[in-house]
């Protein structure tokens, strides 16, 4: 395969995205990314821990279970705006630090239009809906620092190992610069001319590798700094249809067109401590993808005895064309009094023909089962659970993009390989219940969201990266309309790789408990 395009994939680790070397890696995290689905549905469906299995009458049925929509007797409008808080706990290096952030949006809106009832047939009732709802929420901020006092480890390293191991010579370093755009094509380029590496022999006509990082202050202690920024949403709208035979058997499918906008902006920060050359250093990297796709769902409800009602939901991959767009740049500031005089400007802009990729992304398969047991023949409250099976070992990731079509076979087989030897297919397990009193309705719930990786990785074990979700809400309703709110807790653990050295004990990561926090009102009308 092309080396600007394992280059570019390089690039792409860097940035924190990747747990593994090389663009299948790259690109398998990306899909157990864009497919890890926690959370979804109106603030009722999500205080009752995200169950949409067994219940029906709720505008979550439109991404959930559409049998439920056959419940309908009366039309309804309706909209949930939604907050999102991250507190995030951070270590790097012996530094403890905390990240937090918030994020308004809007998590879901439907209208549902349900058919008259009709006794006289087995077919009683019919309705039809269409709705936005958000699959995942991408908002995310990681702000590690640390003192670093191994001084084999440093960004400025990995360039001069890279440079060291393509066997450039200063003059094709110095020469990729173009003044004219203030533009290199590979990083080490940048990072010759921002006097971040040098050969060993500095000063000799013609010298080349070894190539050595930092100078005078390499053997200084370094303050590094990571920091991520994630934004973006994996939403889609749904068209959905149920009916009802004999007010015991219920169903319903949909279509849905599904919307990818994902966004990342990782900067490394380095600073010398005391440096005598450099002040500081760092690396931003910007990171956008955006689909378009489908998938469609079949579902069903069966009253087994009024009390009691299982039901079940298959929901196909979704398959979606990406484009992503990847940018990076460099940028150094001298210490005062610095014997340096850069070749460039301070900043310079890192170009690739790869820049811009453009393939296929197909999500694993989703299968739940769930039931339901109404208490007081449901004028007490209810109870419900569900278990949701996600295939992860049928993620896929295909392109086009490459001239070769070998090289766009073993693009496909090397993510293959990827994601058959480091996700497992999981189990979610939920459980949530509803206590009514009159008008109001109290309610709660949790989930159990299993680890997807079959090995531990980034310094973090596999089992610390179960997710565990907690959620309460309550919510009023009458005849004319209803408004519910919820708020729903999300904790797990993540690591990722500031950057990437040959021997993995000169490369720090970072740790980060990860602590989500949802707030969802929905209100809505019938009519």
């Amino acid at each position: 395969m092309n080396t600007k395009f394992f280059l570019s994939a390089f690039f792409l680790g860097c940035t924190g995205l990747a747990f593994g070397q090389g663009p299948a890696a790259d690109y398998a995290d990306d899909a157990f990314r864009f497919s890890d689905f926690s959370q979804s549905g109106t603030a009722r469906f999500r205080a009752l821990g995200g169950n949409h299995t067994a219940l029906g009458g709720d505008a979550s049925n439109l991404s959930g279970n559409p049998a439920g929509l056959a419940f309908y007797n009366r039309s309804e409008l309706n909209i949930s705006p939604s907050f999102n808080l991250v507190n995030n706990q951070n270590s790097f290096l012996g530094g403890q630090t905390n990240s937090n952030g918030g994020k308004l949006n809007i998590g879901q809106l439907g209208v549902i239009l349900a058919g008259s009832s009709n006794n006289s047939r087995r077919w009683r009732r019919t309705a039809f809906g269409i709705g936005y709802s958000q699959s995942t929420n991408f908002y995310d901020k990681i702000d590690a620092r640390g003192i670093n006092r191994n001084t084999g480890s440093s960004l400025a390293q990995t360039y001069a190992n890279n440079a060291t191991a393509g066997n450039y010579s200063e003059a094709e370093l110095s020469d990729d610069y173009d003044p004219a755009s203030n533009t290199v094509s590979f990083t080490e380029a940048g990072a010759y001319g921002l006097f971040l590496i040098n050969p060993t022999d500095l000063g000799t006509n013609g010298s080349g590798p070894p190539y050595t990082a930092l100078g005078r202050d390499a053997t200084r202690a370094k303050d590094q700094r990571a920091t991520l920024n994630r934004s973006g949403t994996h939403s889609q709208w749904s068209l959905s249809y149920a009916g009802n035979l004999d007010d015991k058997l219920y169903i319903g499918g949909s279509i849905a067109l599904t919307r990818l906008r994902y966004s990342s902006e990782y900067i490394f920060l380095e600073t010398p401590v005391n440096g005598v050359d450099i002040a500081n250093y760092s690396q931003t990297n910007r990171f956008d993808v955006t689909g378009n796709g489908f998938t469609a769902t079949l579902g069903l409800i069966y009253k087994i005895i009024p009390d009691l009602q299982i039901g079940a939901t298959i929901m196909t991959p979704t398959f979606s064309s990406a484009r992503e767009v990847f940018s990076q740049s460099l940028a150094v500031n001298l210490a005062p009094g610095s014997a340096i005089s850069l070749r460039r400007p301070n900043q310079v802009n890192v170009t690739s023909p790869y820049d811009n990729f453009d393939y296929s992304l197909q999500t694993p398969l989703r299968a739940s089962g769930g039931a339901t047991y109404f208490i007081g023949k449901g004028k007490i409250g209810f109870i419900t659970a569900s278990a949701e099976y996600v295939g992860y070992g049928g993620l896929r990731v295909r392109t086009s993009y490459f001239n070769s079509q070998q090289d766009n076979t073993d693009f496909k087989n090397d993510v293959r390989q990827v994601v058959q030897s480091s996700y497992q297919n999981v189990l979610n397990l939920r459980a949530g219940a509803e206590i009514r009193a009159g008008l109001l309705r109290l309610r709660a719930g949790v989930g159990y969201l299993p680890s997807a990786y079959k090995l531990d990785l980034d310094r973090v074990a596999r089992a610390d990266r179960d997710k565990l979700l907690l959620s309460a809400g309550l919510g009023v309703r009458n005849d004319r309309f209803f408004a519910d709110l919820s708020g729903s807790y999300l904790t797990y653990n993540t690591g990722f790789t500031t950057y990437q050295l040959s021997n993995s004990a000169d490369t720090p990561t970072v740790a980060t408990s990860n602590r989500n926090t949802n707030v969802m009102l929905s209100f809505g009308v019938f009519f």
